[in-house]
């Protein structure tokens, strides 16, 4: 059996980053994780371009915009949804993540979902750089990888 894998290194690569500015306390977290995880692994910060954004609702079209533009390897979004007392938290991460996953699709371009859905603001922070890692930078780990195995394909 032949095994197709992607290197986890970053050099040469180039990744455009699509970020919400709502709950940025954390999503500047997250963006500093997904950057540091690039540099970490050969990446050069000039390849790097991020998108600001209202809200995790806008992501998904800035993010099939930028996989559609032929300048980026990947494109890694990134946001935190956290659930209130109102229904809206189920319609922003429902309608967010098929929006990533149809601009993946469309493009033929690794969009990485890097959206934290979390019960509450410490969950989120958790999962900003503290108990649970970075997810930010999990993201941009997946991104660097599906380059690589992209073009291994």
């Amino acid at each position: 059996m032949k095994k197709i894998e992607g290197a986890l290194t970053a050099q040469g690569q180039k990744i455009g980053i699509v970020a919400s500015r709502f709950n940025d306390f954390i999503v500047n977290h997250l963006i500093s994780g997904a950057e540091d995880c690039f540099v970490r692994h050969g990446g050069n910060t000039d390849d790097l371009t991020l998108a600001l954004v209202p809200g995790a609702f806008e992501i998904p079209l800035t993010a099939q915009k930028m996989a559609e533009s032929g300048k980026y390897d990947a494109v890694v979004c990134l946001g935190a949804v956290i659930r209130g007392a109102t229904p809206h938290f189920d319609m922003v991460a429902n309608e967010s993540a098929k929006g990533i996953a149809m601009a993946a699709m469309k493009s033929q371009v690794p969009v990485l979902n890097g959206i934290l859905t979390t019960d509450s603001i410490e969950q989120a922070v958790e999962r900003a750089g503290t108990k649970a890692g970075n997810k930010g930078a999990d993201a941009m780990l997946s991104a660097i990888e599906m380059v690589n195995l992209n073009k291994a394909l």
